[in-house]
């Protein structure tokens, strides 16, 4: 409960901060919801989402790029939901950015392989779930050293933590973002 009030702090936080900075979303809309391609841009013009919708649902993969151009993750969605590999990837201020997390998600959960690595680059874990229940987990140190099983759980629950407050603060950018449909005219208007 307490991870949930400070995913909710901080959704609330993003989307005031996002209203502040002048994002300009480029999308259609279909029955007085959004439907179609979906472009989010920053006041400088640099893209930070891309995605599509299904009448208000989102589909497909969703992309998201750092405030310096940078690839921050990939988010597939089936009707709306997590389904397929989520990426993320370590925060870089220019050039290729380095894997941080590949997880399969199934219907919402974690469910399959998920592996994580090291801002350097180095192999840190994989992690079996089912279900969004982890089942084994195998870790090493940053400097190459496995892991007690206790500690590779005890990373893993801590990881999936910040990567779930993370994905819930990139799909709150987007929600504080939809075009604007008027459900009568099903006609955009420009934000």
């Amino acid at each position: 409960m307490v991870v949930a009030a400070k995913i909710a702090a901080l959704l609330f936080a993003l989307s005031s901060v996002a209203a502040a900075q002048g994002y300009r979303v480029e999308g259609t809309c279909r029955d007085g919801y959004a439907h179609g391609l979906y472009e989010l841009r920053d006041a400088k013009g640099t893209v930070r989402a891309v995605g599509a919708f299904n009448r208000g649902k989102r589909t497909g993969s969703f992309l998201f790029w750092n405030e310096n151009g940078a690839r921050e993750a990939q988010l597939p969605f089936d009707d709306d939901v997590l389904s397929g590999t989520v990426a993320l990837w370590w925060p870089t201020p220019r050039g290729e950015p380095k894997p941080r997390v590949e997880a399969a998600f199934v219907r919402g959960k974690r469910t399959g392989v998920t592996r994580t690595w090291y801002a350097s680059g180095r192999p840190k874990s994989e992690l079996n779930y089912e279900e969004g229940q982890l089942r084994s987990a195998r870790a090493t140190t940053e400097s190459g050293a496995s892991m007690p099983d206790a500690d590779a759980r005890a990373a893993a629950a801590r990881e999936a933590g910040q990567d779930d407050a993370r994905i819930a603060s990139l799909l709150a950018l987007v929600d504080s973002h939809l075009p604007r449909c008027d459900p009568a005219s099903d006609r955009l208007e420009k934000s």
